[in-house]
């Protein structure tokens, strides 16, 4: 069973979660609306991975014997001054996921609810990987500056991007 400080706070991270998901499809809209095909496919399949992140939370709050809620969305911004601007805000939006995560881990630590804790760890270690692509690239955006042909072919090769996290990585 769920305490009802532990359910709140899920319910509010799967409203989080589903924003996040809104936010990602605005970005492929806007990034493909911009000719950015490459850009857009890329949030699209984010914007999905956040509403499968979403899904999960709703599963495991029912399934402890909670009630999932779907709440009422806050809009997300749909123009973006430029591409950069926009993971620039991917970025510092994924910092504000996994701050909200360490909340929910120390919550359950809290509550002494070690179930919770331990489902939990996907989510530290998915927002290590989601923070660690979002920095790498913006370090190719900024490697990139102003260079069209750098653009071009960030918004051809984005959708192979792949980070390798420390907390991937099996000990040997």
């Amino acid at each position: 069973m769920l305490s009802e400080k532990i359910e709140k706070a899920l319910n509010d991270q799967i409203r989080i979660e589903a924003e996040s998901s809104q936010i990602y499809l605005a970005m492929a809209c806007w990034a493909e609306a911009k000719g950015l095909e490459g850009v857009a496919g890329f949030m699209y399949d984010q914007s999905q991975e956040e509403r499968d992140h979403m899904l999960k939370l709703v599963k495991f709050v029912n399934e402890r014997g909670g009630h999932a809620q779907i709440s009422a969305l806050k809009a997300p911004d749909i123009t973006f001054n430029s591409f950069k601007d926009m993971f620039e805000m991917l970025f510092k939006h994924e910092v504000f996921v996994s701050q909200s995560i360490n909340e929910l881990v120390h919550i359950a630590l809290e509550e002494r609810d070690y179930a919770t804790h331990n489902f939990l760890q996907w989510y530290v270690s998915e927002q290590i990987e989601e923070e660690a692509m979002a920095r790498s690239i913006l370090d190719k955006i900024n490697l990139i500056g102003d260079d069209k042909g750098g653009l071009y072919l960030f918004d051809r090769d984005i959708q192979q991007i792949t980070v390798t996290t420390a907390s991937a990585e099996s000990p040997e």
